[in-house]
Parts: structure tokens; sequence; C-alpha cells
């Protein structure tokens, strides 16, 4: 099974319930703790942020506490300790099933696998959320709490968030929803109405490194990821695995004859993706993204331009000398953004769109530079 793609596991990393330590997130695992201390532990909590960043790792972490926390209050041995921590002995019997996929008491929704295609399924189905109908009707073991994680609820289709929304008005007894998103803003007002959210940040740079260190123990840490990965260790792996800060060294050395590209490094750079290459083709459009982003914060912000490549920050304040240049380099951020969409959505040649990107960058610099 675990040769199996899995929706809910980045790849290169280890799953979230194999995770044990957590990094950062100190704010939402307070608010966890001071429900449970308080016995105030609501049916259903959505755990928002950036994508990356631990929102499933924290997700397991409370799933854990929770299915080996002593039965609730009311047993012959009075009201439970104070605690001060999410964290379960790794030997716990609840980690080993968790880990291993076998915890009576935790059903995990992720988008299904689909046995036609020995692919993943693009959504969370229908069918797939009626499976908590069984899950429910199940004798509850251990301390009676069941635990259900919906990674990512960004995933369901209209029919599978509508039958979640009939669970999350009915909750069963002592159940309790872990809902993942990435884009919370999307999800239905009448879902979000019935949780409680648990915004988590992205990880600062500290934090960033010393998970990124756990996770990849025989990877080296690249300065570069903290700029380029955005507080997400997901990205922060992405890019060390796939050399992405390598390839952002390329674009920053192509930008640096602006107004003008040097056509041979521009066409070396379309080339470098096409058809059956999508993820290179996602990392490239990430990581011009996230450089002209950069160019139009740094006249703004000159002294908080971290270097990821050797002489960028020269680039970045030569291309961008002043706050109209950032304006322009803004409004030349967003068209090209709505360009990329489009050409995913119409399925066009990503050869093509790098060399399109690239002549609307020259156009802007020509206007800043002339």
């Amino acid at each position: 099974m675990s040769d199996l793609p899995q929706a809910d596991k980045i790849s290169g990393l280890p799953h979230p319930n194999e995770t044990q330590r957590l990094f950062g997130h100190e704010a939402p695992r307070a608010q966890v703790l001071e429900a449970i201390n308080g016995d105030r532990v609501h049916h259903a909590w959505m755990l928002t942020g950036p994508k990356g960043i631990g929102k499933a790792t924290l997700a397991y972490h409370i799933a854990r506490f929770l299915l080996a926390q002593d039965p609730p209050s009311g047993s012959l041995f009075g009201t439970p300790p104070h605690v001060a921590s999410l964290d379960v002995p790794p030997d716990h019997s609840v980690v080993s099933r968790i880990r291993a996929g076998s915890e009576p008491g935790l059903c995990v929704l992720r988008r299904p696998l689909d046995e036609k295609t020995g692919k993943l399924k693009t959504v969370i189905t229908v069918d797939t959320v009626r499976e908590l109908r069984k899950f429910f009707s199940l004798s509850a073991g251990g301390n009676g709490r069941r635990i259900v994680i919906v990674d990512c609820i960004d995933d369901m289709n209209a029919n599978a968030a509508n039958a979640l929304l009939k669970v999350l008005e009915e909750p069963p007894q002592d159940a309790v929803l872990l809902l993942v998103t990435h884009r919370p803003s999307r999800i239905l007002p009448t879902i979000r109405s019935r949780c409680r959210t648990l915004p988590c940040a992205p990880l600062s740079p500290q934090d960033l490194q010393r998970a990124f260190e756990a996770a990849l123990p025989d990877h080296a840490f690249d300065p570069g990821l903290i700029a380029l990965a955005e507080g997400s260790v997901g990205q922060a792996a992405e890019l060390s695995l796939t050399e992405g800060v390598k390839t952002y060294g390329a674009i920053v050395d192509m930008c640096r004859t602006l107004p003008h590209f040097d056509r041979v490094k521009l066409l070396k750079l379309a080339n470098s993706v096409g058809r059956g290459t999508e993820g290179k083709f996602d990392q490239i459009l990430n990581l011009l993204d996230i450089f002209i982003a950069r160019l139009a914060r740094v006249a703004v912000s000159p002294t908080g331009a971290y270097e990821v490549a050797g002489g960028e920050k020269e680039v970045l304040l030569r291309l961008c000398p002043d706050q109209n240049a950032s304006r322009l380099w803004a409004d030349t951020q967003l068209e090209l953004s709505q360009r990329a969409r489009q050409c995913k959505t119409a399925n066009l040649d990503p050869s093509s769109l790098i060399l399109d990107m690239g002549l609307r960058i020259e156009e802007t610099a020509s206007k800043i530079l002339r």
C-alpha cells in the first residue's frame, strides 16, 4: 500500500501520520489545548493556511492526542489533569496504529485512487464522504472518541461538500472533524460557520530549517530556501529535491541583461519544459512569479531583499529603482499569473508560454529603464 500514490502526502517528505515532531504553530496548538483543558473541544476544526506548512501534521498531532487521552471526565477518576502539550509518547499504541493506518478511531478522507487508471481522482467524491456513515456506525473503542481528518477539503466536489455539511449539522457524539484547507475563502460558508478556525501561519526561518532537516536529514538546507519556500517546508523540500534554487539562479542570471534577454538562456529555460513535464513547468511558473514579486517589493523595502542567488539584489534594484517601477512590476505579475492559469486551462504549449512571458518581462523592463 505504501507504493500507491497518496493525495495527502508531499513527494519527498514523510507522511504527516509519520511525523512525530511538529515545528511552529504555537498559537493553534495553544487554542486546542485551551479547549481540551476547558472540556470544550469543538466537534469541527478548520485548519487554514498555505500548503506545505504543516497543517496536516498538526491535524494528526491533535488526532493522536484525542485518541490517546484517558476517557473523558465522568469516569471514576474524576476530572482529567491539566495538559500542557499535544505530544504523545512515540511508543504509544495509538501512534503505532495511526502510522500503520489501522486505528479504528480515525478515518481519513482524501482523493481516492481510481482503480481503472491506477491514478488519483481529481476530487474527493460524494461516495468517499458517505464512507463516514459506516465509520460512525461502528462501535467506538478506546476512549470513545472518533476522529475524522479531511486532507484537504478543497478537493471536494459540490456533492461531497454537501454530504459533509450534513455530518457537520448533526455530528455524532464524541466525534471530532479536522478539516485541512489551503483556500478557506472557497469553502462553503455553511461549512465554515460550523467549524472553529485554527489559522496556521507560515513557518519562521528557524522552524522552516528545523522542519526541513528533520524531514530530509540527508539533504543540506540551502539558505535560499528561506526566501523561495515562504515558510512552507513542503515547498522547501520540493525545491531542494528538484534543484529549484539552481533554476531560480538561472532566472536571475537571465535577467541581468534586461531590458534585453539573452535569447540563448531564455530558449534553454523554455525548452526545459514541455508536455509531460508538468512538475517542472509549474515550478518555473512559480519561480518566475516569486522573482517578479521580489522585484515589485524591492523599491519599497530594499534592505529586506534577501539574496537567493549571487548578485540578485543588484539586479532587483536596477530593474526596480522606484515605486512607479514597483507598480509596473506588480501589474506585470498579475497579468502573467492570469496568463499562466489560462494556458494551463487551455492545455497550451508550456514552452511557448515561457517565451511569451519572457517577452512581457522585457517589455516592462524597457519601460522602466529607457
